[in-house]
C-alpha cells in the first residue's frame, strides 16, 4: 500500500494552528528549515515589514544554531510562518517557555495574539 502525496498546508491554515497553540498554551511540531522542530508559540503577528511572525520557545528537535539546555533564554526563535511546513498541535506535550526573550518588539511587534494575554487555567 502506498502513499499519496502530502497535503500542503495553506499559511492560512498554519496561521490558525498556530493562533490556537498560543491561545491555549499549547506546543506545536513543525518543519522550518528543513528540521523538525518542537517549539511554543508565545506571540504571534507581523513584523515591521507586514510579514506574519511567531515567537516561539524551542525546547526540542533540530536546529541550524544548536539548542542550549532546556530553560535557557538563548532557545527562543523568531519564525516567518510562511517557511514552516507541517504544523501540527501537540496534545500529549507540555507547555514550555524560559526568561524574558530578547525579541518581542523586532520579532512580533504588530501582535495578533500573545499567550500572556491567556492565563493557565488551574489543574
Amino acid at each position: 500500500m502506498g502513499f499519496g502525496p502530502a497535503r500542503i498546508q495553506t499559511v492560512e491554515e498554519m496561521y490558525r494552528l498556530i493562533r490556537e497553540a498560543v491561545t491555549h498554551r499549547r506546543p506545536i511540531g513543525a518543519v522550518y528549515h528543513n528540521q523538525r522542530r518542537l517549539l511554543c508559540p508565545h506571540r504571534l503577528g507581523r513584523n515591521n515589514a507586514g510579514e506574519l511572525r511567531v515567537l516561539c520557545y524551542q525546547y526540542g528537535g533540530g536546529s541550524q544554531s544548536g539548542l542550549e539546555p532546556r530553560g535557557s533564554p538563548n532557545n527562543w526563535r523568531c519564525i516567518a510562518v510562511e517557511k514552516l511546513r507541517r504544523v501540527e498541535i501537540l496534545e500529549e506535550d507540555v507547555w514550555r517557555t524560559a526568561p524574558n526573550h530578547s525579541r518581542p518588539q523586532t520579532c512580533v511587534p504588530d501582535v495578533d495574539v500573545d499567550a500572556e494575554d491567556f492565563p493557565v487555567s488551574p489543574a
